[in-house]
Formats: C-alpha cells, structure tokens, sequence
C-alpha cells in the first residue's frame, strides 16, 4: 500500500470519528449506533466496518484519538516542572482543563454514560500513558488507577479549579506521592 492510501486511509478514519464525536454531543454517548454514524460519515456501513469492526472499536478509537491529543497538552502544560508532586498535580488539574474545553466529550462524563469509566478501565493506552507520566513521581504501583479515578471523579462532579487544586494537594500529593 502506497503512503497516499495510507494518508486517504487516515484521513477516512478521522471523518468518521469526527462524525461520532458530533452524534455524541447531539445523542449522548450510548445512543448512536453504526448505522447512524455511517450516514452522519457519509460513507457506507460497508466501509465504517472496514475502519471499526463494531461500535466498540469506534468507541474505544475515538477516546484513544481524544487522548492522545489530551496528553499531548498536559505535557506541554507540564513541562518545565521537574519537581514530581508539583507536576502530578497540575497534570490532573491540565487534563481536567483539556477536557473540559472539548464540548464534544461531554457527553462522556454527564448523565448515566458509562463509557468513561470502560474506557479508563480497559484501556491499556490510557492506563499506560497514566503510568509512564507517574513513574518517576510515586513508587505505588496502583497511583496510576487512583488518579484516573480522581480524574473521573472531578469530571462527573466538578469542584472549582482552587478547589480541585486543595483537594488534590491535600489528598493526592501527601498520601501517595514521596
């Protein structure tokens, strides 16, 4: 396969999560289904299928575009803090920014959706990503779980930014950071 079908491939790609994404905002999370994101696409279900064997896989392929482009701007956020609690902490506080500032991840944490929490759960690129940011700032191995777990909490029932910045100084850096 030549680099422009794998470009054409890509770029085939994005328009159908972009397209998921919208549905999500405007359906929530759990109602869209492949039909429905085939025709918002404008591509046969034929071809969705072709990128993403079900539901599950666009699900898990959205979060994952949507994370890596997250952890890109906490890195950025975060990058010229050496000392680790410090950086932990405004990791949490910046990703909890990233994702607030995307409207179309919304749906994920409002409501009843239970996606958030699979996703957070089973995915090995986020818990991995979790852990390689944690490494050099705790010797928990759970840290990683505990703070994905902080995150969701904070998004599912939001505190003010100082707020959220004393509870994760208090809590988080004391307890489980060395």
């Amino acid at each position: 396969m030549s680099w422009l079908a794998d470009a054409r491939s890509d770029l085939a790609a994005e328009r159908i999560l972009d397209a998921a994404g919208a549905l999500f905002v405007e359906r929530g999370v759990d109602r869209p289904g492949m039909d429905e994101v085939a025709r918002a696409a404008g591509c046969s279900r034929a071809t969705l299928y072709r990128y993403f064997e079900n539901r599950n896989a666009l699900v898990h392929a959205f979060a994952h575009r949507e994370a890596r482009q997250i952890t890109a701007q906490v890195a950025r956020a975060t990058a010229d803090l050496a000392e680790p609690r410090r950086r932990i902490v405004e990791a949490v506080l910046a990703c909890l920014a990233a994702v607030r500032e995307r409207p179309h991840l919304q749906p994920w944490y409002a409501g009843d959706s239970t996606l958030l929490r699979e996703v957070l759960r089973d995915s090995p690129l986020i818990r991995g990503t979790a852990e390689a940011y944690l490494a050099d700032g705790a010797e928990d191995p759970d840290l990683a779980d505990w703070v994905l777990r902080v995150i969701l909490s904070f998004l599912t029932n939001p505190g003010g930014d100082e707020s959220e910045r004393r509870l994760l100084e208090r809590f988080l850096l004391v307890p489980l950071v060395r």
